[in-house]
């Protein structure tokens, strides 16, 4: 009979960590970090910074191409609105997300390649353009959920040297 009881304990254990690993990847989910990523392509493409930053957290951190690094929500959106109204003016971004892997059913990875187009006076000093006229990078997003909404805790954007890695769309 206790063996029958632990059995049972046993069995109810190990159902209840199976669905905690296939709630880290519900459809739903995987569809809200899809929604963030088109966001930031439909903000970016109208040069709309308060559009861009809405799903980055209140205490987010972010590197940006040139490698610096800023803190907050407001830190973020001001950072954005001065590159709209500068060098990346009516650029065109496009985003292709080559990873996205929960790591807990209330944080993801999120790796995109990016392409941004438009530069009316070339790309920022240390950065080139390939073939296309285009600045690629990789950006590098940690999105948690947190009281049911998901939020953008770390943007880590590189340039990426396209001739020196074949990165190609």
């Amino acid at each position: 009979m206790k063996l029958n009881a632990f059995v049972s304990v046993l069995i109810s254990t190990l159902v209840v960590v199976a669905m905690s690993n296939v709630n880290a990847q519900t459809k739903s989910d995987t569809t809200s970090i899809e929604n963030i990523v088109n966001d930031e392509v439909s903000a970016w493409n109208k040069g709309d910074a308060i559009n861009y930053s809405k799903h980055f957290a209140e205490d987010g951190t972010f590197t940006n191409i040139l490698g610096m690094f800023f803190t907050g929500h407001q830190a973020f959106v001001e950072r954005h609105d001065d590159i709209f109204k500068g060098k990346f003016k009516d650029t065109r971004l496009e985003m292709k997300i080559v990873a996205l892997k929960f790591v807990r059913p209330d944080v993801v990875i999120v790796e995109c390649l990016t392409w941004t187009s438009g530069f009316l006076n070339g790309p920022l000093p240390g950065t080139v353009l390939d073939d296309k006229g285009r600045l690629c990078t990789r950006l590098l997003q940690v999105i948690a959920k947190t009281e049911g909404e998901w939020k953008i805790v770390t943007y880590h954007n590189i340039d990426v040297k396209t001739a020196a890695f074949g990165v190609k769309k």
